[in-house]
């Protein structure tokens, strides 16, 4: 067996130590040349001595000391700070796990794609705020973008063996979150503890608000417009609150493809480790007779604008995705904090792009002039509801 080498970035995370997982189960097929955290030294130094990598990377330059004096005596090099994680980025491997959360992964990703490596996604900001730049890189290089989110994973295999201009439709399903029957008088005074306990997924606070706004469903929308083109208006949302359809692609012969599975993100993490080929999970298998009923509804874009917002984000193109993650952001960190109510966060990222029109962005730094100034203009808004 011929090891396939892995760079992990965000190893200490939840889709990290999902990786991890798998990795170590296959253990004979991987050999694990990067691994990086964010600042959990002892957590980091302890899974580097266990994969043995090249390099382990933190990326609070603040914490070298530590974590080199962790790795002391372990052959395992250290190493801190942003530039260091894009000089791990452009080391030879076999497929780089992009998974770190927020715009942080932005450099990384792209020095992995300019570098040619193909790029197993986690990182949702990479498309949603720097999607045309990612996926010119990519083009540019011959590197190949595997979706991870599982909505997108679904659609990458549901596209295998088709062809791009003979499908109809992509459909993206949501659970709906939480919230998903609840009235908009009572949405209004829900607390942040009730709209992070999402009913089929175990996930971090912000993806979980971002699911209980439908605003994580939106910038899917976003992301599946740069990984599948076959046009905005081709792409749909359709409410699924079982979660056991993942996504679903309309070809122009009317037969549908859908791809099923247990809510469990080792499953597309899998299909993008083995790709082209299949791997082993632990992961439950479906059992569709004890589910016994699928549900779908059309999304209701009343109750739930956020969708709305992001289809007009990307059409207007340019930095307005950019301008709507990083404002969403702020919103949601302070909504988890108290400050803003739960249909506030919608209001506060309307508000930051109705409020300016940046220019095209044309390189990163672009997209983090952009970043800040956005996070500013929703502090700004923020600040306004919480006294009015």
């Amino acid at each position: 067996m011929v090891q396939r080498r892995l760079s992990l970035f965000g190893a200490t995370g939840s889709v990290g130590q999902s990786t991890l997982d798998l990795v170590r189960r296959d253990g004979e097929a991987w050999a694990v040349g990067v691994l990086t955290a964010n600042s959990d030294v002892a957590e980091l130094a302890k899974l580097a001595k266990a994969f043995r990598p090249d390099v382990a990377v933190i990326a609070d330059e603040a914490l070298y000391g530590p974590l080199k004096e962790a790795l002391a005596g372990t052959g395992v090099e250290a190493a801190a700070g942003a530039a260091a994680l894009v000089d791990a980025a452009r080391r030879p491997t076999d497929l780089v796990m992009a998974a770190i959360v927020g715009t942080a992964g932005l450099a990384p990703t792209m020095a992995a794609l300019e570098a040619g490596h193909d790029v197993a996604l986690a990182n949702k900001e990479a498309l949603v705020s720097a999607g045309a730049l990612m996926t010119a890189a990519a083009r540019r290089s011959g590197a190949t973008i595997l979706p991870v989110d599982s909505e997108h994973n679904a659609i990458f295999q549901c596209l295998a063996g088709g062809r791009i201009d003979q499908v109809r439709r992509i459909i993206l399903t949501a659970s709906g979150g939480p919230f998903r029957t609840m009235s908009a008088e009572d949405m209004a005074v829900v607390t942040p503890a009730q709209a992070v306990a999402h009913p089929n997924w175990s996930m971090g606070a912000k993806i979980s608000v971002d699911s209980a706004t439908m605003m994580n469903k939106g910038l899917e929308l976003i992301e599946a417009h740069h990984l599948f083109p076959v046009g905005l208006d081709r792409i749909e949302i359709l409410v699924h609150p079982q979660s056991v359809i993942h996504s679903l692609v309309e070809y122009i012969d009317c037969s549908t493809l859908a791809q099923l599975g247990s809510p469990d993100m080792r499953i597309p993490i899998a299909s993008a480790l083995a790709w082209p080929q299949r791997m082993a999970t632990p992961c439950a298998p479906l059992d569709l007779a004890s589910i016994a009923r699928l549900d779908f509804a059309a999304p209701d874009e009343v109750r739930f604008p956020a969708t709305a917002l992001c289809r007009a984000a990307i059409a207007e193109g340019g930095a307005r995705p950019a301008q709507l993650n990083a404002a969403n952001e702020v919103a949601v960190a302070s909504f988890l904090a108290g400050r803003i109510s739960f249909p506030a966060i919608v209001d506060t990222v309307r508000r930051v792009i109705d409020a300016e029109a940046p220019t095209v962005p044309t390189s990163l730094q672009d997209i983090f002039s952009v970043d800040a100034a956005s996070r500013t203009a929703a502090q700004y808004f923020v600040d306004q509801f919480e006294h009015a």
